[in-house]
């Protein structure tokens, strides 16, 4: 019996760890870029899109659709590369356990 009271406390524990870095998934953040740095997108841990910086040199009134595929592509892989930070930081705060649906 002593030994589910340890595996209940642990639960708790990770359960505190997994709430707390939910509360701080605004601080982390992923940054991803295309078109050579041409747009940049910054995406937090909570999938957000924290920012977006395109240099005027790529606006071309002419070609919008590139600039939209390069947006597109900017904000795309921000919040890939966020989410992965994510999943991560879970699966460290889960204490390294394979929680099934979790990750």
């Amino acid at each position: 019996m002593k030994q589910h009271g340890g595996i209940f406390k642990q639960a708790q524990q990770i359960q505190a760890r997994l709430m707390k870095l939910q509360e701080e998934a605004e601080s982390i953040t992923a940054e991803a870029g295309a078109g050579g740095g041409m747009v940049t997108a910054v995406a937090n841990g909570k999938g957000e899109l924290v920012s977006l910086k395109i240099e005027k040199e790529v606006v071309d009134p002419e070609d919008v659709g590139m600039l939209e595929d390069l947006v597109t592509a900017a904000v795309s892989e921000a919040l890939r590369k966020a989410k992965e930070a994510m999943t991560e930081e879970m699966k460290k705060a889960a204490g390294g356990l394979n929680i099934p649906g979790m990750f």
